[in-house]
């Protein structure tokens, strides 16, 4: 029987260490550093996620035989690179390969190099030079802040005030970090995810989902890092499917392998439905969140075996349930922005269909609020109606005087 590693501690880890705990073929899964609910089903390590010397250490005495990484901050710190070094097995991409998702110009330079569908755009290090560009634009215009910005680093400015605003941030402030900024096009359309399981150019996909961003219904708000999402989508077909597979996720996996930077983890395709073909909007180097936490409910064979076939080459024996799910974020209030912390919910232990933690603590005895999205309620249904109808029904259990949510989620696909 094998032990598991699990690094990382919001739902999208929730969701990967509860797909895990079912495997014929795993003892233990332990979930560095967790959280309250993953503490329910597997052991919590108090280690940060980027505290890569600490976690290999951890893998080291424990004798892990698989470990999979969540965020994206411990991916872009080299975790992978040193489990590899160390000769421990590890699901995710080096440091290297990260860098589709740590550096949006790479990306964009990758794209325009192998011919792979997205929006025209510009990248500057000059706030001046970049008001300019957008004075000469149009408007809405999005503006992307290079590196990882934890969800956050995507404005879509509806005029020149609010491109200023944003440029200002990442440029001139640097709230992100000191970087670059890219610019594009804005496209129209329903965004869809595509995530696939990726060793070299071998490259198997999931059942596509669509997240929602924006904080409020309507898709009203600033952008967040997901109030919700479903699966499936009956405005995207297998035609549709087909086309992305082999016009952008497959190529992109091809073109990683002749650039040297070959990767291997979960590829997270951010795509468009535009009039005028589908089109990449971003790409991540892991299970997006909170797609994982429809996604993943959906899959009925061995998790373990799964991962483990495709690190060793092989091909995977992959099946997913025909069924709908659809999941909504629980978030403090103020989230994005500004919010507060410790406020205690109830209920919880009488939701009967999944639900994961995203940013809850154990304080006095009793769950807390620790994060801006709290916990996100999924369910399953025959159709998506069904599993809407669960998820808002068990929503209504839970009792917390500082979360709001979305009521419109899947509100494309009715």
């Amino acid at each position: 029987m094998n032990k598991v590693l699990v690094v990382g501690g919001g739902g999208r880890c929730h969701a990967i260490v509860e797909t895990m705990c079912k495997s014929a073929f795993v003892s233990q899964v332990y979930c560095a550093p967790g959280n309250a609910g993953i503490a329910e089903i597997a052991t919590c390590v108090p280690i940060k996620d980027t505290d890569i010397d600490a976690l290999l250490e951890f893998a080291e005495k424990k004798d892990i035989d698989l470990t999979i990484v969540g965020p994206e901050a411990a991916l872009a710190a080299g975790i992978v690179d040193a489990f590899q070094a160390a000769g421990r097995k590890i699901f995710g991409p080096t440091k290297a390969a990260t860098i589709i998702e740590s550096s949006k110009d790479f990306a964009k330079e990758l794209m325009d190099k192998y011919n792979v569908p997205t929006a025209g755009y510009q990248t500057f290090d000059s706030y001046e030079k970049a008001v300019e560009y957008v004075r000469g634009g149009s408007f809405p215009t999005v503006l992307k802040y290079d590196g990882l910005a934890a969800g956050k680093g995507v404005v879509i400015a509806e005029n020149l005030a609010e491109a200023e605003s944003a440029l200002k941030d990442m440029l001139l402030d640097d709230k992100f970090g000191h970087g670059k900024v890219v610019i594009e096009e804005f496209l129209e359309g329903p965004e869809f995810s595509l995530m696939c399981f990726v060793n070299g150019d071998k490259v198997y996909p999931m059942p596509v989902a669509q997240d929602h961003k924006r904080a409020f219904d309507g898709d009203k708000g600033p952008n967040t890092g997901g109030m919700g999402a479903y699966t499936p989508l009956p405005f995207i077909s297998k035609d549709d499917i087909d086309y992305a597979m082999e016009k952008i996720m497959k190529p992109v996996a091809a073109a990683m392998v002749a650039e040297g930077r070959p990767f291997c983890g979960v590829l997270y395709g951010g795509l468009m439905k535009t009039p005028s073909g589908i089109k990449v909007i971003e790409f991540n180097a892991r299970f997006g969140d909170p797609e994982t936490e429809v996604v993943l409910p959906r899959l009925q064979c061995d998790f373990y075996c799964l991962i483990t076939d495709i690190l060793d080459g092989f091909t995977p024996v992959i099946e997913w349930e025909d069924c709908a799910t659809l999941g909504v974020v629980l978030a403090s209030k103020g989230y994005p922005g500004s919010y507060e912390k410790g406020y205690a919910i109830e209920g919880f232990t009488k939701v009967e269909t999944p639900l994961y933690h995203m940013g809850t603590a154990v304080s006095k005895g009793d769950l807390v609020t620790s994060g801006g999205r709290v916990m996100m309620v999924v369910a399953k249904g025959e159709d998506l109606a069904e599993a809407r109808d669960k998820v808002y029904k068990e929503i209504k259990k839970l009792k917390c005087k500082n979360l709001f949510y979305r009521k419109d989620i899947g509100h494309w696909a009715f």
